[in-house]
Formats: C-alpha cells, structure tokens, sequence
C-alpha cells in the first residue's frame, strides 16, 4: 500500500509540526519496502526472515492512511475537494512511473504479471489492479488498489452518515477476513471483464463526485463496487479484508484519541487479522506462517504506537523528509531497481563490500531522484490540485 498523502503542503507550520509524526511513519515505511525489495537481489544475506519488511511498511502506511483519511474527509466536508486532492497527489508520479516503465520496456520487458491487452490500461487507470486480479508495471502499485478501495469505501460512509462506526467496520472486515481465508480459493470474478466494468463505473462516478450531480448515487455505487471486487475479485480476498480491517482500525484509534470510542474493536480487529491467515487455503507464503506473521503485525503496531506516543515532540528531520519523498520512494524504486540488475548483472555471490557499495549507492540514487521528483513533479501538482478544488463545480452551485 502506498505512502498515503497526509500533509497539506500549503498548511500552517503548527499543522505541519503536528503531522511529522505521520510523515516519519511514511518515511519508515518506505524504506523498509525498499529494502524488502533491494535485499534479495543484492544483499541476500541481510534479509531477516523472522519477519516481512515489506508487509511491514505496508501495515505502518495502511495505519497511517486509516488514521488520517477519514478524518481528512469529514474536516473537509467535502467530497469534491477531497477527490480533486486525491487525484492531484496521487495520479501525476504514478503516470510518470507507468510511462518511464513503458518506455524501459524498449530494453527491460514488462512484467509477466500485466497482461497485454485493454484491461491492463482500465485496471491501471482506476489503480484498482489487485482487486480486479491484474499485475501493475511497476510490483509497488498493488498497494494502491486498496488504497482506492479505502477512499471509495469512506467516500460512500461519509455521504451515507455512516463513517463514525469505524470500529465495527475494522471488526466486521477482520472477521470478513478470517471467513475468507476458510472458504475462497481464487477470485470468484474471473476474467478481464472486472477491469473493464470497473474502469467505466469508476470513471462515470468519479465525473459524479467532482461535478456534484447524483453524487450520493455515484458515491453508494462506487463504494458497493469496491467492496464487491475486493472480496470476490481481489487475487487473495482474505488479505484484501484484512488490510481493510487494519485500514478502519487506523481510524477506531484516531476516534479514542479524540474520546470517541474505546480501544475494544482495535483489539478484536487486531485478534481477527492475526488469525486470518492460519486456516486460510491462500496462506502458502512464508511470510503468513504465524511466526513470521504476528512478528510483522508486533512490530508495525509498535512502531505506529511508538511514533504516535512522540507524536508531541521534535523528530529528526531527515525521517520527516523521507517521510515526505516516500511515494516517489515507493514508486520509482523498483522499476529503478530492475534497472539497475539489468546494468550491474546478479551481485549475489560477490564480495559483501561490493554488495553493501551498491545496495548503499542504490539508496541515495533513489532518495536523490525521489527529492527531485517530489518538488518539481509532486508539490506543484498538489498546489494545482488545491487551486482546482477551490473552484466552484456546476453541481455544486445549481
């Protein structure tokens, strides 16, 4: 799941201040994707098994989207501006990713995992790839989908009167999930048509919300869909629900910070994600076995509880940076990746120092390319994006 956008660069300082703390979690996330991916291909050595560093970073990000989402929505009251904002920050990186991909392909084919038809262009313009068992051209964008999902599905709650309930809703999706595991094998919803029906009601709603007009129908639709394809065309609908459940439980906690519900449903949600996996007939991976697992759930609670209990103090400033470049991070370091194997060929059998030398130069290349494309490619376009949103839509003033 991606580094969700929490920090409104045209905000206060005193907002930006109190937000570092979010900014941190990104920023920690991100680099433990990275190194998840970076470690097998050139210092296989170092990579823990005990634990998932990418499924890791990828819980800190869902937690952190979870806890600030929601809550960015209902502090706008705005459904149009909130969806404007969504697409200026998310869209402009992963376009130019996606293009530099296509165009890498000149030497580095794409991956096996896209198809090679029109329903890879409809998943990729929707982001909704995972949930409608299609491959992205870069291994981070299946993330995004649940990401997409979330927003449709708060989007739809909050027009219905309904987003406060976020601790039933990580409860309910924990046990969703647990159900999931015990009796889906395989998505239900077989087939490129789930891409192309999805890509034409997205599109037509998403018109709907920006302009206003049947914007609660478009709302109710776009959030029943999303559900829909999460369960029953997602490639593995347990841990579809289950990032959904960690998803809401991001918000339940935000809700008890602000005396609005107890830390109840956050533990039951929490039980119910751990156990989701141990029956599930998906549940082949190493990384799911019940050790490895409740490490990688232990220890990005941990972190999250940790940075939210410093949340009041200072933080090193290159941690909020990182945390600021972390969807450039996300998004351009493993197409950069492959890149850089198709260059320097298999490193795996030299020596540790090389191997060190070029994992640590990889490093910089990508939090150097991230901070260029972060100012000149992301910032503008949130600034654009802020402009739009406060332009008055024709719905909205009919």
């Amino acid at each position: 799941m991606p580094p969700s956008p929490t920090t409104d660069v045209t905000a206060p300082a005193s907002t930006l201040t109190r937000l570092a703390w979010l900014d941190t979690l990104r920023g920690l996330g991100a680099l433990a994707v990275l190194l998840e991916h970076l470690l097998p291909w050139f210092a296989p050595a170092l990579r823990p098994y005990w634990f998932n560093l990418g499924m890791y970073g990828v819980l800190v990000f869902f937690l952190v989207s979870g806890y600030i989402i929601p809550v960015s929505l209902e502090r706008r009251g705005d459904v149009r501006a909130f969806w404007i904002s969504r697409l200026f920050r998310l869209y402009p990186i992963y376009l130019l990713v996606s293009a530099g991909v296509l165009l890498m392909a000149l030497w580095i084919p794409v991956r096996e995992e896209v198809p090679r038809d029109l329903s890879a262009v409809s998943a990729h313009a929707t982001m909704l790839l995972d949930v409608v068992h299609l491959g992205g051209l870069a291994d981070t964008m299946w993330t995004l989908s649940y990401e997409m999902v979330f927003y449709l599905l708060v989007t739809a709650l909050f027009v219905a009167g309904l987003h406060r309930h976020s601790g039933r809703l990580a409860v309910g999706f924990g046990a969703v999930a647990v159900v999931a595991g015990l009796v889906l094998s395989a998505p239900l919803l077989a087939g490129p048509w789930p891409a192309y029906v999805s890509g034409a009601v997205f599109f037509a709603g998403l018109a709907c919300l920006v302009t206003g007009r049947f914007r609660n129908v478009a709302a109710y639709v776009l959030g029943g869909m999303a559900v829909v394809l999460l369960l029953f065309a997602g490639f593995v609908p347990w841990l579809g629900a289950a990032i959904l459940a960690v998803m809401f439980t991001g918000t339940a906690i935000h809700r008890w910070e602000q005396g609005d519900g107890g830390l109840g449903p956050v533990a039951a949600a929490t039980a119910l994600v751990a156990l989701a996996p141990i029956w599930s007939i998906q549940a082949g991976w190493w990384w799911v076995q019940p050790g490895p697992w409740l490490a990688t759930m232990a220890l990005a609670g941990a972190t999250f509880a940790t940075a939210m209990a410093l949340r009041g103090r200072r933080l090193p400033r290159a941690l909020v940076w990182l945390g600021l470049i972390s969807y450039s991070v996300y998004l351009l370091h493993h197409p950069l990746l492959r890149l850089t194997y198709a260059v320097v060929g298999d490193v795996r059998a030299a020596q540790p120092v090389v191997q060190l030398s070029l994992s640590a130069g990889f490093v910089l290349a990508v939090l150097g390319l991230s901070g260029l494309t972060y100012r000149y490619v992301e910032l503008p376009m949130q600034r654009l994006g802020k402009r739009v949103a406060q332009r008055p839509s024709a719905g909205d003033s009919a």
